[in-house]
Order: C-alpha cells, then structure tokens, then sequence
C-alpha cells in the first residue's frame, strides 16, 4: 500500500486518519504543523500528504506550494473546516492540490479521496 503524511494542528483528527488509513494498510507519518511536515517529507518523500489548510508554524498553503515547487509529482489533499473554506478550498487547488475536502468529513469520504488521488 502507499505511505502517506498526515499533517494538522489537531490531534484527534491525526490520530483517527492515522487509524483509518492504516486498517487500509497504509504506512502513515503524522506532523502537528507545516514546518515539521515539510522537514519530514524533505527526508522522508511519501505517496501522498493530507494537509489540513489553517495551522501555526506554517499553514497547509504553504506546505502545498513548498510541495508542489520542489516535488512536482508530490500528490496533496488539502482539507479545511474554516468558514470562507469554500474560498480557502480554491486556492488550494490552484497551488497544485489533487483534491480537497471540508471538514467535517465522513471516513468513507476520506477513504474515497485517498483511493482517487494516490490512482492519478
């Protein structure tokens, strides 16, 4: 199965993708900021990376464009619960994110979103 990076501020959240993803046989890495993400995938390149969008020390824009500059093929579902996400969700998708999602989320959604993208 592929390997992917969860990275959000909220631990609840990583903590039940991590779970979810990995009954799905995924190897999963997590990262509490975009900071800590970029160093990890910079050491560590993995299939995909879901980003939640607004986070401290680096938010989940930034990660996408660091990404999508220095990993051309790197493959990124951007997520967001903010009010404005609509707008938040757009931009990411111009910064190169294959598929974004709005919090809250449904596991089945989630699951989908992973199987669409890590097949692109």
């Amino acid at each position: 199965m592929a390997s992917i990076l969860i990275v959000d501020d909220e631990e609840p959240l990583r903590t039940l993708l991590r779970r979810v993803l990995e009954e799905d046989g995924h190897t999963v890495h997590e990262a509490a900021n975009g900071s800590a993400a970029l160093a990890l995938y910079r050491e560590h390149p993995t299939d995909l990376v879901i980003t939640d969008i607004l986070m401290p020390k680096r938010d989940g824009l930034d990660v996408l464009l660091a990404l999508t500059r220095e990993f051309l093929e790197a493959k990124v579902i951007a997520m967001t619960g903010a009010s404005g996400d609509h707008q938040l969700l757009q931009v990411a998708k111009l910064l190169g994110a294959r598929k974004v999602v709005k919090k809250p989320f449904t596991i089945e959604e989630i699951r989908s979103l992973v199987r669409t993208t890590l097949e692109q």
